[in-house]
């Protein structure tokens, strides 16, 4: 394996990460980054670099990053979004990924891919309903503006700093697995 590859594999992850926190917004960064030539995607996802595609994308990320300001209709948009994350995960590492046999290639965009982005999704999901019933959706906008931040610099620095991305996803997914047990914990003391 190459260094391309593993950066490759390192913006794929990333760009995954960003995908739970808002799915249009990192397949929109990598339609630009493909559409300006500041990375090639494989043969078969060259179209997601086309000015249609652009064009699309960014009207789906202005659309989907105004509806999560809507209290309410952001936690039905979460309800759709931790399996639409995963499938966008998976696309993303499917186009960012190159010289490995298809095998290693889905097994990846599979896992680390869609992994990524569903153990994300699910988490900005919990604390999006946390927030609706804690505070009746008055705090909704605040996590919205967070998460809508932390998917555009995830984007930006996975594009351009892919092997920093890969240390930031690691970050994430322990801090998430962290959260996780202590709330499984406590779920499990409360019984």
């Amino acid at each position: 394996m190459n260094f391309e590859t593993i950066i490759s594999i390192c913006l794929g992850i990333g760009l995954s990460a960003s995908v739970g926190f808002r799915v249009f917004l990192p397949l929109f960064a990598l339609s630009l980054a493909s559409y300006f030539n500041v990375w090639e995607l494989n043969a078969s996802w060259q179209w997601v670099g086309s000015t249609t595609a652009v064009i699309v994308l960014g009207v789906a990320t202005i659309v989907e990053i105004f509806a999560y300001f809507i209290p309410y209709v952001d936690n039905l948009l979460d309800s759709m979004a931790v399996p639409l994350a995963a499938l966008a995960g998976t696309a993303v590492m499917l186009s960012t990924v190159s010289e490995l046999s298809p095998v290693i290639t889905w097994a990846l965009a599979i896992i680390a891919g869609g992994g990524t982005a569903a153990a994300i999704s699910g988490t900005t999901s919990t604390t999006r309903l946390a927030s609706t019933t804690t505070t009746g959706g008055i705090t909704n906008p605040i996590v919205s503006t967070i998460e809508t931040g932390t998917a555009t610099l995830m984007s930006v620095i996975s594009i351009f700093l892919p092997l920093l991305a890969i240390a930031l996803v690691i970050i994430m997914v322990f801090v998430i697995f962290k959260l996780y047990k202590k709330f499984r914990t406590r779920k499990v003391k409360n019984i």
